[in-house]
């Protein structure tokens, strides 16, 4: 039986505002929230500080290590937010088998403005030079993901507005 708690899985690209969106929503909803970057290994925080693109072979550990996170949240009674880039479907897919409900909010936008994003970022291991083999790799939530909850939202909107999306779009109450 599925747990009762809910995660919101905030994906996207580097520079789409992940960590931007996920602070906020764990604020305003009281959630534990988590960075998916804390699950990597340290050989693949190496391999992207060295400009080379994960694969999947790096991936899967990181990913399965990111819902076994989540489904311990869940049995502790823990609604949580998360950021995960979810690339491609496959990912979404191991996420999904985390106990609880399993949604992602996608934040897409212009690759223009992404790449100022990062440019203008500091503190982060990922290089601009990465963005384009994120963009190839993203496969856009599906019509399915998107029929079950899961959202597309639009990064050119404030912090503030997309909190609010998501609030309204998924119904879920804020704490007083």
């Amino acid at each position: 039986m599925k747990s009762a708690a809910t995660h919101l899985v905030v994906m996207g690209v580097a520079g789409s505002g992940k960590t931007t969106l996920a602070e906020a929503l764990s604020a305003r909803l009281g959630w534990t929230m988590a960075e998916a970057d804390e699950f990597h290994p340290a050989s693949n925080i190496a391999k992207m500080n060295s400009g080379t693109p994960l694969n999947d072979e790096d991936r899967w550990p990181w990913l399965t290590a990111i819902r076994d996170w989540m489904t311990k949240q869940a049995d502790a009674g823990q609604c949580t937010v998360l950021t995960c880039s979810a690339l491609k479907q496959s990912y979404r897919d191991l996420l999904s088998e985390a106990d609880g409900n399993v949604v992602f909010l996608h934040l897409n936008g212009d690759p223009e403005l992404l790449g100022e994003r990062i440019q203008n970022r500091t503190g982060h291991f990922m290089p601009p030079t990465l963005l384009p083999s994120q963009l190839a790799t993203l496969e856009p939530l599906t019509d399915e993901e998107i029929a079950t909850g899961s959202l597309v939202l639009d990064i050119s909107h404030t912090p503030e507005q997309l909190v609010e999306d998501v609030l309204s779009a998924l119904h879920l109450n804020v704490p007083n």
